[in-house]
């Protein structure tokens, strides 16, 4: 059975079960104002003991439980929270527990798919931390699991939330800067990526990006989020991958790679680059999408229009955008100014909501899993030095 063809039956299970009194009931249980949604966070390293606080400052969630199997992470944990939660180093305890509603799930990477998978089984809502699952079979199980379920899913690929975000994928829809050609994105830092580690023994528990074991490395890690706008954006999702990297700086005995260069070709010819390097911070974190038209270049939190030189006399002061000859930032272009929240609690906060409302989330299991497929055939083409087809592969359809 083709992986579309099967989420579109697993779909019509969906909506089925969206009838069922066990749906309505949900929906009833939290469509109070003053209803809280008790959530537990489940690994408290440092994504998911930074979000945290973030979580503390959002209305109607209450963080009452929190584990993971290293006591000085699970210790930092429990402090962040500040309410005397509870405290797990095995995972299936804490989703035994009646009282809690969902949870974030922000353990090493190989171990996504099964905790959601759990999680959905013990009747809780999933907010899962990128990349949604590792392996083809780790997504199709998860896919299925969701898709047969009552329970919101969400994936954290933050900026899909990000108002700001979803603005410029609406100027670009609306032809702003044209015929989209090419993305040009990269995440850059200098740094060996490490964490210190107490102990030996502790080596792979703490550093467990470095490893192929549990890790998709700078792909999974990094590059997740821009792909997943890229796809976003088009709508599509790529036909084909090539790319190359290596271990050629930090000599540590790491097995991921230290540098990455990816080309993603979608259909009609638009080409997306993805480069992540850990030896040179210039410029950070950047996506470029450009368009016969002109170009928009975003960050974590801005963007600017850049047009093209024919089309710079047209523009003025659009839906979104500062007027070009006010604001014009050398190197960068025309401000797109949005009021927006910083993307990883507006994540969260569209996941509070789409739990008391029972709606999709748009960061949601077709879209995280189609990302992860797509990080997927990014590392096999680097590990096994081929160009991966969509052919032999298959996408996800809601």
């Amino acid at each position: 059975m083709k992986r579309r063809d099967f989420v579109i039956k697993g779909g019509l299970g969906t909506m089925a079960l969206a009838t069922s009194t066990t749906v309505l009931g949900n929906f009833i249980s939290f469509n109070g104002a003053n209803d809280a949604i008790n959530i537990g966070v489940i690994g408290t390293g440092d994504r998911g003991g930074g979000l945290i606080p973030v979580l503390n400052q959002i209305d109607g969630i209450n963080v009452t439980a929190c584990c993971d199997v290293l006591p000085f992470r699970l210790k930092n944990g429990l402090a962040k929270v500040g309410n005397n939660p509870k405290a797990y180093t095995d995972y299936h305890k804490l989703l035994d527990n009646k009282d809690i509603d969902a949870v974030l799930i922000a353990t090493p990477f190989n171990t996504h798919s099964q905790i959601a998978i759990d999680s959905i089984d013990a009747g809780k809502h999933v907010y899962s931390e990128k990349t949604a699952a590792k392996g083809y079979s780790g997504i199709d199980s998860l896919v299925q699991k969701v898709s047969q379920s009552s329970k919101i899913f969400q994936t954290g690929h933050q900026y899909h939330s990000s108002r700001l975000y979803n603005h410029v994928v609406d100027l670009i829809n609306n032809g702003e800067i044209g015929k989209i050609t090419a993305f040009e994105c990269q995440w850059n830092r200098n740094g060996n990526w490490r964490r210190p580690v107490p102990r030996p023994e502790l080596e792979r528990a703490i550093n467990w990006r470095m490893y192929k074991e549990y890790s998709g490395g700078l792909v999974a890690e990094l590059c997740s989020h821009q792909i997943d706008f890229v796809n976003w954006v088009l709508g599509k999702t790529p036909e084909k991958v090539m790319g190359v990297g290596g271990i050629d700086y930090w000599k540590d005995g790491r097995e991921t790679f230290d540098n990455i260069h990816l080309i993603y070709s979608y259909p009609e010819g638009v080409k997306a680059t993805f480069t992540c390097l850990t030896s040179n911070s210039l410029d950070d974190y950047q996506i470029k999408v450009m368009g016969d038209k002109g170009t928009i270049i975003l960050d974590y939190e801005k963007a600017w229009l850049y047009p093209e030189a024919n089309y710079k006399k047209e523009i003025g002061i659009v839906d979104g955008v500062s007027g070009a000859t006010k604001q014009w930032e050398q190197g960068k272009g025309i401000p797109i100014k949005v009021e927006h929240a910083e993307p990883s609690r507006q994540a969260l906060m569209d996941f509070r909501d789409s739990i008391l409302n029972n709606s999709k989330p748009e960061s949601n299991i077709i879209t995280g899993a189609n990302t992860a497929f797509c990080v997927q055939m990014g590392l096999d083409a680097m590990y096994n030095g081929k160009i991966i087809h969509k052919e032999s592969q298959d996408y996800y359809e809601s």
